[in-house]
């Protein structure tokens, strides 16, 4: 069950950024993040009296989510939405799927987790796989603008640790959607903070930016909420590779609606590589 959470939460995560590429066409990364993490967090908040069980609360497990708030998934939001803006959904999303190599390593240090040979194995593949993906997009991208590379280097370096850390507070508090919840409401002051001390706010030039944030919002809320969910119930090295597979989605996605990759040879060999890299994961 865990393995099928953990792809629906890379699917989601996937989608959101070809949907977040729409978006910025009309408002930029900021204003995006200031509508998709307190959409996502209304719908939450909505959905609190049906999900939300508060039995067995823990404090410090709450803290240890609120923390994690604090930095995903507001600033992962913001840098991956200004490396979509400058870079592109695939070279981003690449560059993001390095995020396993910090979530093993962090639950390795931290959680004292004991990652097996399988694990290590599956997540270079996937990384590999992934960076086969990108490589002739990275590069053209690299030798005009290199240093917005470290965006989504940022952004892979929280999202992969904010998994081990929430990993160690599920343990004290195994409640994925409480997790969740938090993460969002606080990440939402964060990123309303920000948007509020800007001097000047573009508007929209219509509707149609706000519902892709709105959306993106919505797929990225319920990609977080399936990955708790796997980590509440697997260790970290056997999520994290199966996460970090998202790229994959966007760019199939990006390819057919947004017509920045060519299929070829490349992208073949890097995605049955990803995939491979997960089968013998989960065939474990």
């Amino acid at each position: 069950m865990a393995q099928v959470l953990a792809g629906s939460s890379a699917f989601c995560f996937g989608t959101a950024i070809v949907t977040s590429r729409f978006g910025l066409r009309g408002i930029d990364a900021r204003a995006g993040a200031a509508i998709s993490i307190p959409g996502a967090a209304l719908l939450l908040l909505v959905a609190s009296p049906f999900f939300l069980d508060v039995s067995g609360f823990a404090f410090q497990a709450a803290l240890v989510f609120g923390v994690v708030g604090l930095l995903f998934p507001a600033l992962v939001a913001v840098l991956r939405f200004h490396a979509t803006e400058r870079l592109g959904s695939t070279v981003t999303g690449a560059v993001m799927g390095t995020g396993p190599l910090f979530a093993v390593g962090a639950a390795s240090v931290w959680l004292n987790e004991v990652v097996p040979a399988r694990a290590v194995l599956a997540t270079l593949g996937v990384v590999g796989g992934i960076g086969l993906l990108s490589c002739k997009t990275a590069a053209s991208v690299s030798a005009q603008r290199g240093w917005w590379l470290a965006l989504p280097i940022a952004a892979a370096v929280i999202a992969g640790c904010a998994q081990a850390t929430i990993k160690g507070g599920l343990l004290l508090w195994p409640n994925p959607f409480a997790a969740t919840l938090i993460c969002y409401c606080v990440s939402s002051v964060i990123v309303l903070a920000i948007d509020a001390l800007r001097k000047a706010k573009p508007a929209p030039r219509a509707a149609k930016p706000l519902l892709w944030f709105a959306l993106t919002g919505a797929l990225n809320g319920a990609g977080v909420l399936s990955m708790y969910a796997a980590l509440n119930s697997a260790p970290v090295s056997s999520v994290a590779p199966i996460v970090a597979a998202y790229p994959l989605i966007t760019l199939l996605l990006g390819a057919v609606l947004l017509r920045e990759e060519a299929i070829d040879l490349r992208v073949i060999a890097g995605a049955l590589l990803t995939v491979a890299a997960i089968v013998y994961l989960v065939s474990a």
